[in-house]
């Protein structure tokens, strides 16, 4: 029988009352995926001079500024709200991040990705692709335009919505040094019943991977601002996620 949306909410608050605040949890049973996906063994440190001596090198001539606004390019404007969503790359310290290529993915405005694989019977956006990438600048910012996700069905349990969010890529200066994590929205009721986002157990962490609205950067009869800042270090650190190696 199908796990329910109530059953899934009793295993995270079980867990979560018997889990110390920390590090999120690699292994949550309320998101079923992780018992496949999780790491079972230690890391282990490997020499990634192979793989750097291939990497690409990124500077403004392969990143053009057009690549941060999505809502332009298809020959039309895409359906939905129109936001900005901005902020600063920082480290540990508070010191800026700078030429750090920042990429981002997201569902659009229907909560459907513009990808073979997804297939749930929400309609495409012909003018939306819902990928974007940009450079920080010297004092760490990236900003990007685009049209607000909708929540979408997944298969973890009977009538399961993922929280409206956008994923977030930063590369140092080579793909060896990936880093992915997602933002969501505030004022997200599906953040609650949502398990990927409850692993996080420390509620502060969680806290830091929801944006804040920010009409200083709306603009007049046209979009809705919001600030995202991801700190890559330290206790502050913005959450991301464990990699598949």
């Amino acid at each position: 029988m199908t796990t329910s949306q109530h059953e899934i909410s009793d295993e995270i608050a079980k867990i979560q009352a018997d889990t110390p605040t920390g590090a999120p949890l690699l292994d949550f049973p309320p998101y079923r995926s992780t018992r496949l996906r999780h790491p079972t063994k230690e890391f282990q440190q490997v020499d990634p001079e192979g793989a750097e001596l291939l990497a690409p090198v990124f500077g403004h001539s392969d990143v053009a500024a057009v690549e941060a606004d999505l809502t332009i390019g298809r020959g039309g404007d895409p359906i939905g709200e129109r936001i900005r969503v901005h902020g600063r790359v920082l480290d540990g310290d508070g010191r800026p991040v700078r030429r750090q290529l920042v990429e981002i993915w997201q569902a659009n405005a229907a909560g459907r990705y513009s990808h073979q694989g997804d297939q749930h019977p929400a309609p495409l956006d012909p003018h939306f692709t819902g990928v974007g990438r940009c450079l920080t600048d010297d004092d760490g910012w990236y900003s990007f335009t685009s049209i607000k996700p909708g929540p979408y069905p997944w298969r973890n349990h009977h009538n399961a919505w993922r929280p409206a969010h956008i994923h977030f890529s930063l590369f140092g200066t080579d793909f060896t040094q990936r880093l992915i994590t997602q933002m969501y929205f505030p004022g997200d009721q599906l953040l609650a019943l949502d398990p990927i986002a409850q692993s996080i157990t420390d509620p502060a962490a969680l806290s830091r991977l929801i944006a804040t609205y920010d009409h200083s950067r709306s603009e007049h009869e046209w979009l809705l601002g919001y600030r995202w800042d991801i700190v890559l270090t330290g206790s502050h650190a913005t959450y991301l996620e464990p990699s598949d190696d």
